[in-house]
């Protein structure tokens, strides 16, 4: 394997090519000049070299900026071949200069938090819902951050001096509430704008395209795909991903090698998952929406393989039903999860702020995988359970 640059392969392609090549491709287009076909996994921690001026001069050189180190790779946590692969790989399919892996979403986005708070940057602006932990981590200010919630037509006047942030999901969590990228973008000003795209993807939407000037992955759920590997990954222009890389060295958050390699193949099926998942997803919505056990269903404009609905009957009793349906935390996998997002995802978040986001404690979350609609929809049908009666319905509507 060449292993003089962990971007070596950055610049073989130069013609556009569509997403659906890229997600083939993209991080692998050096592969047959070195009489390789899959990627190699590059485990090793560190790496020899006798040259130690260069090596200084080479971290004198990280130290400044951030880049990648050129010539050989120097230490695992400053870089590693094959997540490398991985970053270019997403920063094509995202549309920007760069992208950054870590070790999971939240440590993804610690990072970014604590490069905004390097600079003096500490006041970051939310719309929720965000995810149970997100909310939980800007709430809390672990990180020494403040936080000051609004909707998205508030995010203007919530502006300070030391703003370093504003963070939305589109489509949110759990809810799949949907926000213009857009508007958002533009009411951010001169402020970095960081969009989590975990539950759109790059496949239904390129969030850098509308002015965001972060994207943000759990790339645990889509972009790995099979409820197999831990990740998180920020793409960006290339001066902030040089910040994030320094985080990452100093914190030691680092994606281990064999989770790159497979959330480089993640990719390569990318597209085809989260189509075939998208167009099992809108029929079941659709059932849901018309079955009288179902008070409420949210699916996304824009499409996707996720679905929030609320019932009438316990929620508790559906997640204790399904047989075939994965009760579990965690989406985007092959295979259908469901779970109670006030009873886990967002456990975490307080109640009143739970609630007033639309979690309501009748919220079922599921993510569609790739089985047969008709096989997904018998296991639904069975756990939904009885139809309720018009009291029940009636008593159930004033509640809300």
């Amino acid at each position: 394997m060449d292993t003089s640059s962990t971007g070596a392969y950055d610049g073989v392609r130069t013609a556009p090519r569509a997403l659906a090549t890229e997600a083939v491709h993209a991080g692998r287009d050096d592969l047959a000049r070195q009489g390789l076909h899959a990627p190699p996994i590059d485990l090793s921690t560190t790496y020899p070299s006798y040259d130690s001026r260069a090596e200084a001069a080479r971290i004198d050189a990280f130290a400044t900026d951030g880049a990648d180190p050129a010539g050989p790779p120097v230490y695992g946590r400053l870089g590693n071949p094959t997540v490398a692969r991985f970053e270019t790989a997403l920063a094509r399919l995202e549309g920007t200069e760069s992208a950054v892996a870590f070790a999971s979403g939240m440590a993804a986005l610690s990072a970014v938090l604590l490069a905004r708070s390097a600079m003096g940057l500490r006041h970051v602006v939310a719309v929720r819902p965000l995810y149970g932990c997100s909310d939980h981590l800007l709430t809390a200010g672990l990180l020494g951050t403040e936080v000051t919630w609004t909707d998205p037509a508030g995010i203007t006047e919530a502006l300070r001096p030391d703003t370093g942030l504003v963070m939305v999901e589109s489509p949110a969590n759990p809810t799949l509430a949907e926000l213009d990228l857009r508007a958002v973008a533009h009411a951010c000003g001169t402020v970095p704008l960081l969009a989590d795209n975990t539950f759109a993807t790059p496949v239904l939407q390129r969030p850098a395209e509308q002015g965001a000037r972060l994207v943000l992955h759990s790339a645990t759920k889509y972009l790995g795909g099979h409820g197999d590997v831990l990740a998180g990954v920020v793409a960006c222009d290339e001066e902030f991903a040089g910040r994030l890389r320094q985080i990452r060295f100093a914190t030691g958050g680092v994606l281990h090698p064999l989770a790159g390699y497979l959330l480089l193949r993640g990719l390569s099926t990318l597209p085809v998952r989260v189509r075939a998942a998208s167009a099992g997803a809108a029929e079941l919505a659709r059932r849901l929406a018309a079955d009288p056990r179902v008070a409420r269903v949210r699916y996304p404009r824009l499409g996707g393989a996720m679905i929030a609905f609320e019932v009438h009957g316990d929620p508790h009793e559906v997640i204790s039903r399904v047989r075939l349906v994965t009760p579990a935390v965690s989406l985007g996998s092959v295979d259908t999860l469901i779970q109670h997002p006030a009873s886990i995802s967002h456990r975490i978040v307080d109640a009143e702020d739970r609630r007033g986001a639309g979690v309501s404690d009748r919220l079922l979350r599921l993510s569609v995988g790739l089985e047969d609609v008709d096989d997904l929809w018998a296991d639904l049908d069975q756990a939904l359970g009885a139809a309720p009666t018009r009291r029940a319905t009636e008593l159930h509507e004033a509640v809300r």
